[in-house]
């Protein structure tokens, strides 16, 4: 496959890292300094969040409050959670900054199928939709930040995916024809934005996709392991 392509853009949450433990740690206790509910402590857990991750940081905590407030009524709770939106993406940024990384780990073959485009000399970018100043001290602390030449957060541009603009901004930064550079991914928010971009895309079976079956995304492939990339 290394020798179709000239670059690859990367995905990092679901793809390289499972960073749920973090998401929901850091939401966790964001919920807890907007305090409690009549109905108790608000708390979430994994599978409640998994369908809300991939379309950056704003959607992940509307959704939550969104989520919670819905099963607190009809109980009137003491708070407006949709209106502490402000106060919760501003906890939820400095808790997030906190745990980043610390409940978070590599997936199987991530850092073999990485080394294994680099050695078929492929340009490598991550684009993700995590704001940059998470991005890159993980992908540094999961000994992945050598290896790509362009990092960009969702924040680094004026649109994040399924939006075409950042897959064609990093094409740019590497040089690279959009037909010549693979995007590899784990949900229909990549798979969207490579197609927009004229990228052929492949998808990973084992990251987020929102909760949705990833093999029901229109995707050129789909690998069990980054480390089957290129086999």
């Amino acid at each position: 496959m290394g020798a179709c392509f000239d670059a690859a853009i990367i995905d990092l949450d679901g793809t390289l890292v499972d960073t749920m433990g973090d998401f929901v740690a850091a939401l966790n206790l964001m919920l807890g300094d907007l305090g409690p509910s009549p109905a108790g402590t608000l708390a979430v857990d994994a599978a409640t969040v998994t369908p809300m991750v991939g379309k950056g940081s704003e959607h992940l905590i509307r959704s939550v409050l969104n989520h919670l407030q819905a099963q607190e009524l009809p109980a009137r709770p003491a708070i407006d959670l949709i209106a502490s939106y402000d106060t919760a993406f501003a906890r939820y940024q400095h808790h997030y900054h906190a745990v980043s990384g610390r409940y978070s780990t590599l997936y199987p073959g991530a850092l073999e199928g990485v080394r294994a485009l680099r050695s078929a000399g492929l340009k490598l970018a991550c684009v993700t939709n995590k704001p940059l100043a998470f991005a890159r001290p993980l992908l540094q602390a999961k000994g992945l930040d050598g290896f790509f030449r362009e990092v960009f957060g969702g924040d680094s541009f004026a649109r994040k995916k399924p939006d075409p603009l950042p897959l064609l901004k990093a094409c740019e930064a590497l040089g690279t024809r959009p037909a010549r550079t693979l995007m590899i991914g784990d949900s229909s928010n990549d798979a969207a934005a490579a197609r927009a971009a004229g990228c052929p895309v492949v998808l990973v079976t084992y990251g987020y996709n929102h909760g949705q079956p990833v093999r029901a995304v229109d995707a050129d492939g789909f690998v069990d392991s980054l480390a089957n990339l290129l086999a």
